[in-house]
Formats: structure tokens, C-alpha cells, sequence
């Protein structure tokens, strides 16, 4: 069996592993996508009449419509800080010394997180996605290649911060301060134009809102599935997920390959 087919092989095997995980302990992934779903419906049904008059007045429907994109990049961000933790959980419990003897290919183990965590995440996309359109979400206007293209931006994304939470496991000593170490991934969508536009916000605070990565991405998906101008978001949003799907592999897979202390 050739290097490649082991490595196949073992990464399948760590994949299976932690999805059977996330099915026998659901209750962190269940915690950290109801904050996205109850955000939803606070925003909607609560503050959407009034917040809508700062993107033209069009009501809740209109405001459902501009909500929505953040709202599924916001559910990527809650997804992968379950990562970290199980990631830091595994470096603390002593499973990893124990695969460190064993005959696998080393980076099976972090592939099989990674994969595991951008299929979870599409998954919390898609639940958050279809309670959106129960509520009203609509994207009549978006075309089959938009579509494709919006859902390749998601898993893409997904890869991105996945590889930067799994960094954060790895350097984190126990699964709380993962956990904190991880709130980026939640505390950046709120100071994006997740909620409000950009140029609605203080003159100072634009362009770090404007240029962090969930604006561009949410203005892309925005763009894709509304119908929205994207200009130059598209390229933004794009380089964006490949740096840091970079920084976060190197990273990852330098800190996991350190000689244990």
C-alpha cells in the first residue's frame, strides 16, 4: 500500500472517530449553534422593524433578507470554537501520546478534525439556513452558478477559520481556555456588517470593520444570493480564507509537530 493510500486510509479512520464523537456528545455543537439561531430571531422579530430603516426602510422582510448572509458565515465562526476544545481536549487527555506510538500517518489526526469540522459546520449552515426560510429568507434573483459559487464561498470559509481553531486547540492547556481563545470567531461577525452596514458605524471604526475577514465574505454572499454590488469583496473575501487557511495549517501542523514536553 502506497504512502498516499495510508494516509487516505488513516485520515478516513480519524474522520469516522471524531464524527462519532460529535454524535455521542452533541450538546456543544447544539450550545454553539443556538447562538446564531436565537441572534436570528432576536434581530428579526425583535429589533427587525427598527433596524431596517438604516438600510432603506423596507421592513422586516427586508431586513431578513440582509441579516441572513452574516448570520450563516456567524454559524461557520460558533462551529469551529467546538473544534478548538475538542482539539485541546485530545492534546490533554493523553489520546495523542498514545497515537504518537501507534503506526498512522501523523497528519491523519488533525485532517480528521478538519474535515470533520467543515462538514459539521456546513451542516449548522444548512439548519440555520432553513429556519431562516421559514421565517421569510427568500433569494428568488440568485442563478445555479451563484448558488455554487455562494456555497463554495461557505465551505472555503469553513476551511479557513477551521484551521486557525484547531491552532487555538493545540496552543490552549485544557478545553476552557480553548474555548476563550476561540471567541474571535464570534466576537468578529458582531463588529462586521453582519447587522448593520459599515457606513453606518463611527467614521474611526470603518475600516477596521470594512477589512476584517467576515465583511468581505458576508458582502460577497450578500452579493451572490441577493443581487447586491460585491466590487471588491469578492477578491477580499477569497484571499482572505486562503491566508489564513495557510497561516492556520503551518501553524496547526507546527505546533503538532512539536516533540512533546
Amino acid at each position: 500500500m502506497s504512502a498516499f493510500s495510508l494516509a487516505l486510509r488513516d485520515s478516513s479512520t480519524m474522520l469516522r472517530r471524531n464524527l462519532l464523537h460529535a454524535r455521542r456528545y452533541p450538546s456543544l455543537t447544539l450550545n454553539l449553534l443556538l447562538t446564531p439561531i436565537m441572534l436570528l430571531l432576536l434581530f428579526v422579530y425583535i429589533f427587525g422593524d427598527v433596524m431596517s430603516a438604516g438600510i432603506g426602510g423596507g421592513g422586516r422582510s427586508e431586513y431578513i433578507a440582509y441579516l441572513v448572509p452574516g448570520l450563516l458565515l456567524m454559524t461557520i465562526g460558533s462551529t469551529t470554537i467546538g473544534t478548538a476544545v475538542s482539539v485541546s481536549n485530545d492534546m490533554t487527555e493523553g489520546i495523542i501520546a498514545r497515537f504518537r506510538t501507534m503506526a498512522i500517518h501523523r497528519g491523519s489526526v488533525l485532517i480528521g478534525h478538519v474535515i470533520g469540522s467543515v462538514l459539521q459546520s456546513i451542516a449548522s449552515v444548512v439548519l440555520v439556513g432553513a429556519v431562516a426560510v421559514a421565517i421569510g429568507f427568500r433569494s428568488t434573483d440568485a442563478t445555479v452558478l451563484e448558488w455554487l459559487a455562494a456555497f463554495g464561498l461557505l465551505v472555503l470559509f469553513a476551511l479557513a477559520l477551521t484551521w486557525i481553531a484547531v491552532g487555538m486547540g493545540l496552543i490552549s492547556p485544557n478545553a476552557e481556555a480553548a474555548s476563550n481563545n476561540a471567541l474571535p470567531m464570534i466576537l468578529l461577525p458582531l463588529l462586521s456588517s453582519a447587522f448593520v452596514p459599515v457606513d453606518g458605524m463611527p467614521g474611526w471604526f470603518q475600516p477596521i470593520a470594512e477589512y476584517q475577514p467576515f465583511t468581505p465574505a458576508i458582502e460577497t454572499l450578500r452579493g451572490l444570493l441577493l443581487g447586491t454590488e460585491i466590487g471588491h469583496n469578492g477578491w477580499l473575501a477569497v484571499a482572505w480564507c486562503l491566508g489564513l487557511t495557510v497561516l492556520g495549517y503551518f501553524w496547526s501542523t507546527s505546533k503538532f509537530n512539536q516533540d512533546p514536553k
